[in-house]
């Protein structure tokens, strides 16, 4: 991060009942390693909770982590409640995505997709790159 670029802001969630936190734990010291102020609001949360986070925080991106097919459903409903709130930040979601529903969650909104194995440089860029193409 350069002196003229101002430190991104992520909020971090786990919607619905998904119970896995492993991997959004370690994706939250990736993205402070690389610089950005993360905001990791756990397990079960809600839409409303996230949209509030990213209101009350002035975040820059949210970072959704899946691991139970859920993707498909809860994803989308998460930009659009964003939208509703007019916020315009980019969704990221990491997890277990299978290749052939990529394409139809960027059609509905979400700006990247990171699977297993992503390195900690395409996890730092990732965010950077969709908060870039907003901006």
């Amino acid at each position: 991060m350069s002196e003229d670029q101002p430190q991104l802001r992520v909020v971090l969630a786990k919607l619905g009942f998904d119970g896995h936190d492993r991997g959004i734990k370690i994706v939250a010291r990736i993205l402070r390693d690389a610089g950005m102020e993360v905001i990791y609001l756990g397990l079960r949360q809600s839409y409303k909770n996230v949209v509030n986070a990213v209101e009350q925080e002035d975040a820059d991106a949210v970072g959704l982590s899946m691991h139970n097919a859920s993707h498909m459903t809860l994803a989308p409903k998460m930009v659009d409640a964003l939208a509703e709130a007019g916020l315009e930040v980019p969704v990221i979601v990491g997890g277990i995505v299978p290749d052939e529903d990529v394409l139809p969650l960027t059609e509905k909104g979400v700006a990247a997709i990171l699977g297993p194995g992503a390195s900690a440089e395409e996890v730092a860029q990732t965010v950077r790159d969709a908060v870039a193409a907003i901006q």
